[in-house]
């Protein structure tokens, strides 16, 4: 298929989905719409006018210019929307730029004026400030030099795949490969004047090839400085502090009064109570109680201003005296009584708590001593209480703790193995999972290379490549892989020939495999990590057709050729199981039309485009009637392919051989949680997206189960059972009809051709429906006092 990742089609509407590959025929008639771009450009020209923040109205400016070039290249006929090379003088290894719905602005991520990094090189180097010279001036001898000093030394960044491409041409000429060299300078001169194929300068190394961390140090500090006093906060704290003591002495100051025998001085201390108030009111403006007129505190400076004027106070403002000064004794006693000082000390011990904001500001300084520009080992030293010398610089109290909300993002950047990070907590998602995978995988790809400047250079390639915003393809492209830069080809001949390059690939995708299905065992591969492990079975050699999730939006109906290579591969593991009985599939007749298949591209000796026959089976299932232009139908025809190739965990199983240590049964439950934790969602009229994430849930869940040996299965089966009948009513009311299905399939019965059986009491779970889900009519019991809520 063509690759579409992390992309919104035009006519998608705004979401999270990640979307690898689209297909879309080169005869149908539709073409990415100047009107998407026209949209938008409007609603970032609304941002950068009316938001109230600077900062979003600045960013929403710099939306609204590449809008702008995007609609310019349209209608001038410079952009080629859809195509790997978008931009009409730009070869497909040119990083774009691009904006959302994979629209190339018509620039390249590594042109636009020079940085300056670049000037200050041209200033060394004593050469005019262009890219041409500067290009010219690093391919001779003092140049080279220069580069191979970066390259020993690794102090250097690199931040979009261009800026390798000198430091590969000098350490070609160090290795002698002239010819290697030459023909790079060869592809790469015609652009010299407009991209920068350096790379930036660096303070220190960058970071090792093997470190995976989710945030950098940088990061985690920018999220603390951006903690700022919580107002309602600091109101709660002056009033503890400040107001509450005031009311008190009003209070006392009142009492003394009514006791009958007034100290002599009570007028001047009244007196001196008002001045007081006036001088705190203008000194602390946080909280504003004590201005309300029917406040306590409001009453009795009121009572006392008419009183030491020598005004009797009105009977109204009488009678709210007595009212306040009963109410108040009663509440919390005389002031000076031991309940009164015993609340006192609490409100003052909550009052004395550090801010939040000030122990923010403390870990930004610890953080500020290590390398912000990578993770860090170690996150409990910056989290750790306060210690006296800190006490005494910043005056928060010693052995004061960090909150969670402080230690959130510093623990973002904790840099450990995968497997550690999803153990603490730091990853939460498979998405998020997919986010840290090229840092590994970097290492890998790099691990390829012997010399160890060329092994960094390499890494920090792939790092900046996984970088690249993906472009919306349509007649069946893929996006430019990573194999085609040209200095990747160029230092193609200095791989490694050892074949424990090959294990270690295979380690990773197995690593990686093991990882996803074990932690988040419920939740397909995201595309973005689908890449990855693609990109790992390649070099691992293990034919791995690991398969992308498909955009229902523009799908036109067709699939290459991988998916029915992972169909059979299914068809060979799941034969025979819960699984083919459940969805009511003919794997032996897959694997016999995956071999025809294979057997007609052995005579016409290429590859075929697409599979034909395997979308018209998809089809079929999905009872559709071919091409739809609604995305619903073309999603239930995805959803069949996504069903006969097991979306990637029969390859994961059969070709990487991934063996989850906590064991597929323990997998099957948590995917049943899961299955139930998303249908509790669904309060009211469920969403499609809320019942697809709980139809892709099950589906693990049988995935899963049909693993199981029979016994374990059918303890799996009982213990689903159970758990259902201690679920929320509408969880009980709309999983009943799946349930009853799989205790069917379980029993050895199957499903009618409609998907449904025991008169509609039994019904097959899937994602997608044309026609409505039948999940969206069911509700929940109003009245149910006997049901544990534990979902």
């Amino acid at each position: 298929m063509n690759t579409h990742a992390d992309k919104q089609h035009p006519s998608r509407s705004a979401s999270n989905t990640t979307v690898e590959s689209v297909s879309v025929s080169a005869a149908a008639p539709v073409s990415p719409s100047a009107s998407y771009a026209a949209r938008r450009l409007d609603r970032a020209l609304r941002t950068s006018t009316l938001h109230e923040d600077a900062t979003t109205r600045e960013r929403a400016r710099s939306r609204a210019d590449r809008w702008r070039q995007v609609l310019a290249g349209i209608a001038s006929g410079s952009l080629t929307i859809g195509s790997r090379t978008p931009v009409a003088d730009l070869p497909a290894w040119v990083t774009p730029e691009v904006v959302t719905g994979g629209f190339a602005t018509g620039s390249a991520a590594a042109g636009g004026p020079l940085l300056p990094y670049e000037e200050e090189a041209a200033r060394l180097a004593g050469v005019p400030a262009t890219r041409s010279d500067l290009f010219a001036h690093f391919l001779t001898e003092d140049g080279l030099a220069h580069l191979w000093s970066l390259l020993d030394s690794g102090h250097y960044d690199v931040r979009v795949p261009e800026e390798a491409a000198l430091p590969t041409v000098a350490w070609l000429v160090r290795a002698e490969d002239f010819d290697a060299a030459a023909e790079l300078v060869t592809a790469i001169r015609p652009f010299a004047d407009r991209l920068r194929f350096l790379p930036r300068p660096a303070d220190r190394p960058s970071a090792g090839a093997g470190a995976v961390y989710r945030r950098t140090v940088g990061e985690a500090g920018a999220a603390l400085a951006r903690r700022r006093p919580n107002a309602a906060v600091e109101a709660q704290r002056e009033a503890l502090t400040v107001w509450a003591p005031f009311e008190d002495e009003l209070l006392a100051h009142r009492l003394a009064a009514a006791s009958g025998r007034p100290d002599p001085c009570w007028h001047a201390d009244g007196a001196s109570l008002l001045a007081r108030y006036e001088a705190l009111a203008a000194a602390h403006t946080r909280c504003t109680k004590h201005r309300d007129p029917k406040s306590n505190a409001a009453v009795l400076r009121r009572a006392l201003e008419e009183e030491l004027a020598g005004r009797a106070p009105a009977p109204r403002l009488t009678g709210l005296l007595r009212t306040v000064v009963t109410s108040m004794v009663a509440k919390r006693g005389a002031p000076g009584s031991p309940e009164h000082t015993r609340l006192r000390r609490l409100q003052a011990d909550q009052a004395a708590l550090p801010a939040h904001h000030a122990l923010a500001a403390l870990v930004l300084r610890r953080l500020s001593r290590l390398d912000q520009d990578s993770g860090t080992a170690d996150v409990d030293a910056p989290l750790a209480p306060v210690t006296e010398r800190e006490a005494l610089e910043t005056g928060l109290p010693v052995g004061a703790a960090v909150p969670p909300a402080i230690g959130k993002p510093v623990r973002a950047a904790l840099s450990a193995p995968l497997e550690e990070l999803v153990k603490r907590g730091v990853v939460v998602s498979a998405e998020v999972l997919a986010e840290l995978v090229p840092q590994l995988v970097a290492a890998v790809t790099a691990g390829q290379y012997a010399d160890e400047p060329l092994r960094n250079l390499m890494a920090g390639t792939y790092r900046a490549f996984r970088g690249r915003r993906s472009l919306l393809l349509l007649n069946l492209q893929h996006q430019v892989r990573i194999e085609e830069l040209p200095w990747l080809r160029s230092v193609s001949a200095h791989r490694s020939t050892d074949p424990g390059a090959h294990d270690q690939a295979e380690e990773a995708v197995r690593r990686l495999g093991e990882l996803a299905v074990s932690a988040f065992p419920a939740t397909v591969l995201p595309n973005p990590l689908v890449r990855e492990l693609s990109q790992l079975g390649r070099q691992a050699e293990l034919g791995t057709p690991f398969v992308e999730e498909l955009a229902a939006d523009i799908f036109m109906g067709t699939f290459s050729p991988k998916f029915l290579v992972a169909a059979r591969i299914a068809a060979d593991l799941l034969e025979g199981s819960l699984y083919e009985r459940y969805y009511g599939i003919d794997y032996a007749g897959l694997r016999a039309m995956a071999v025809a298949q294979a057997a007609e591209t052995a005579l016409r000796g290429r590859p075929s485009r697409s599979a034909e026959q395997f979308a018209e089976l998809c089809a079929e299932r999905a009872g559709s009637k071919g091409r739809s232009w609604r995305p619903a139908v073309n999603g239930t025809v995805i959803e069949q392919a996504q069903i006969l190739t097991t979306h990637n965990l029969a390859t994961l199983v059969s070709r990487v051989r991934i063996a989850p240590p906590a064991g597929w049964a323990a997998l099957a439950r948590d995917c049943f949680d899961t299955v139930c934790r998303l249908v509790n969602r669904t309060a009211g009229t469920p969403t499609p997206s809320a019942v697809k994430d709980a139809a892709y849930a099950w589906r693990q869940m049988l995935f899963h189960l049909s693993l199981c040996e029979e016994a374990e299965r059918v303890a799996v089966l009982a213990w689903i059972e159970a758990d259902s009948t201690r679920r929320t009513p509408l969880v009980r009311a709309r999983l009943a009809p799946a349930l009853a299905g799989l205790r069917l399939v379980a029993a050895g019965a199957s499903f009618g051709p409609d998907g449904t059986a025991e008169h509609g009491r039994a019904r097959r779970l899937l994602g997608w429906s044309a026609d409505g889900h039948w999940m969206r009519a069911i509700e929940a019991p109003k009245h149910n006092h006997t049901a544990t809520h534990r979902t």
